[in-house]
């Protein structure tokens, strides 16, 4: 009798915490969710190598929601679309409110990297409305990472 209250009890402990884990695995799903590359494009980005033309494109949106919600993904395109290699984004949520074009002091920061075939991202910032981002991208192909002109300025003010 004691062997079955025994087994009964680690089996409430274990559906217990099985439950708890659940949980806690679908409120960052859920967090992570939020955020994705859709929305207004607010800048637009491409990189290019002699040769080869266009090799990506790094795209920041905007929506609403959240107080405010910027986002990036890197998108490789043409001859690196779909080769597996370094491929990151960052959006820095910067403390200026105002001044487009201007180096970003940054205040909160999410980024994605890896060696991806065809994005990176989504990077993404909440509480947007009333501040500037600033944004870095790279692509990896032929054997060098290349970035974006114009990035690292401030954005979407």
């Amino acid at each position: 009798m004691k062997l079955s209250r025994r087994i009964s009890s680690i089996l409430a402990i274990l559906v217990s915490l099985a439950g708890a884990n659940l949980f806690a695995s679908q409120s960052a799903q859920a967090a992570t969710s939020a955020i994705s590359c859709s929305g207004t494009v607010t800048a637009r980005y491409t990189s290019s190598l002699s040769g080869y033309g266009v090799i990506g494109e790094m795209i920041v949106y905007y929506n609403s929601s959240n107080g405010g919600t910027n986002s990036a993904c890197v998108y490789r395109r043409g001859a690196a679309e779909g080769v597996a290699s370094t491929t990151y984004v960052f959006i820095d949520k910067c403390s200026q409110t105002s001044g487009e074009g201007r180096t970003c002091s940054p205040i909160a920061q999410d980024s994605d990297s890896g060696s991806f075939a065809y994005y990176a991202g989504p990077a993404g910032v909440t509480g947007t409305a009333n501040n500037c981002v600033s944004v870095h991208g790279g692509v990896g192909f032929k054997g060098g990472v290349f970035g974006f002109s114009g990035e690292g300025k401030t954005v979407g003010c």
